[in-house]
């Protein structure tokens, strides 16, 4: 009876597996946390916050109208340089209409843009296709909203381009391809396995959702999620889905300032085509009436005064090497039948064990290593739920990003003697 008056999506909403596992290492100090994701703390740029908000609040220009409400689609300046860097990013023209300043929405994180979107283009019922495994918390929004998903296998350059093509046709053969409303890649230094997506790969997934649309009776979308995108600290970059000829008004671009520069002033950011845009603004309009504008001041100017670019260049350098302790402590502590791929950007290693050692939630090894006080995210948490395979569990998300060196060769340590003891008891 106390649940009559709560909505469908009130009743259906879970508490997200993120909040469970941030409680259990706030409420226990001696906890070494490899699970959340944090940004790394000691480069937080609090010397630069502080000038840039005593600078903002001194300009007669922008004073005050930084602390008065702004426009829902966010600061004009900063939609300008935003877009002027995604479009520098990809090489593309200065004429190039996909970058426009006029498709931008500046967000309160990235996190609101993927729920905009998907509140925008999703029905109760409907179908996400994901990488297999992804975001998990963007699974949380999707089971939130009643919206179903649908995985496609991740191979070290991105998805398989053979795998969407067999999950497309067979949602066609079901019928349900009507149901399809867009494919989301996590396509940088992906969260969980650090994957990068080629260009080649985005161009490949654009051509196959658009053979697909008059089976679906409508357009099929492409949600690029680039929220890591510079946090690269090896090898090139891809070009983004924008860049891809044709296919801009079929492409979803969202990314953040939150990652890269400072998690607290919550400043994301998303470029869209219509109608998805007009849809989206007025979505943003019920939410907020448009983010706080004092951030976004803040955040145009640290990149107006070379701040924000400085910042970037020693983050990435902090996390190159963090990363080498993480991968170096692995090689020394982890058993030999553990693999992971190197990262070469991002906060994380993606560990996978054989298959038949579970690392889920429930799995003897994650209480285990609970109870020698190591937290990581198990990799069941990162599948969505599909009919079509059976959600692997053998494998778990490490972070790098938010630890202390020290903190992070004790935590691997720990959870490798956990890993080894296991391993031996398992062979006799």
């Amino acid at each position: 009876m106390k649940h009559v008056a709560l909505s469908r999506l009130g009743r259906r909403s879970e508490p997200p597996a993120i909040s469970w596992l941030m409680e259990v290492a706030l409420s226990r100090p001696q906890m070494i946390s490899l699970a959340a994701g944090f940004t790394d703390n000691e480069t937080l740029p609090v010397t630069d916050a502080r000038e840039l908000v005593d600078e903002v609040l001194k300009s007669r220009k922008n004073g005050r109208p930084s602390l008065q409400y702004g426009m829902p689609a966010g600061d004009p300046r900063l939609r300008t340089l935003t877009a002027r860097d995604c479009r520098l990013k990809d090489g593309a023209p200065a004429e190039n209409k996909a970058y426009s300043a006029d498709r931008m929405i500046i967000t309160n994180g990235s996190q609101q843009m993927l729920y905009m979107v998907t509140e925008a283009l999703c029905d109760e019922g409907d179908i996400v296709l994901v990488e297999d495994p992804t975001y998990f918390v963007y699974l949380s929004i999707l089971q939130s909203r009643g919206v179903r998903g649908r995985g496609v296998r991740l191979a070290e350059d991105g998805i398989e381009l053979e795998h969407l093509a067999a999950v497309l046709e067979r949602l066609k053969k079901s019928g349900e391809i009507r149901r399809v409303k867009f494919l989301y890649l996590v396509s940088y230094y992906q969260n969980p396995t650090s994957v990068t997506t080629s260009f080649a790969k985005k161009a490949g997934a654009l051509k196959l959702l658009k053979q697909y649309e008059r089976a679906a009776g409508h357009p099929i979308y492409l949600l690029e999620d680039a929220a890591y995108r510079e946090l690269r600290f090896r090898g090139a970059d891809e070009k983004s889905a924008l860049a891809v000829k044709g296919h801009a008004n079929r492409v979803i671009y969202a990314g953040t300032y939150s990652k890269p520069f400072a998690t607290g002033l919550r400043v994301g950011f998303g470029i869209l085509p219509e109608p998805v845009y007009t849809a989206a603004i007025r979505i943003k309009g019920n939410h907020d009436f448009g983010t706080s504008n004092l951030p976004q001041q803040l955040v145009a100017h640290a990149i107006g005064s070379g701040r924000y670019e400085r910042h970037l260049t020693e983050l990435q350098r902090r996390y190159a090497h963090k990363a080498r302790v993480m991968e170096a402590a692995m090689k020394r502590y982890f058993p030999a039948e553990a693999g992971w791929w190197v990262p070469r950007g991002g906060l994380y290693i993606w560990a996978r064990l054989p298959k038949t050692m579970r690392s889920g939630m429930k799995s003897k090894l994650f209480q285990t290593a609970i109870g020698r006080d190591i937290l990581y995210v198990p990799g069941e948490l990162c599948y969505v739920d599909d009919p079509a395979r059976r959600k692997p569990d053998h494998e778990m998300r490490l972070s790098f990003g938010g630890g202390t060196e020290a903190n992070i060769q004790a935590g691997i340590e720990r959870l490798g003697s956990v890993l080894r003891k296991m391993f031996k008891a398992a062979k006799r």
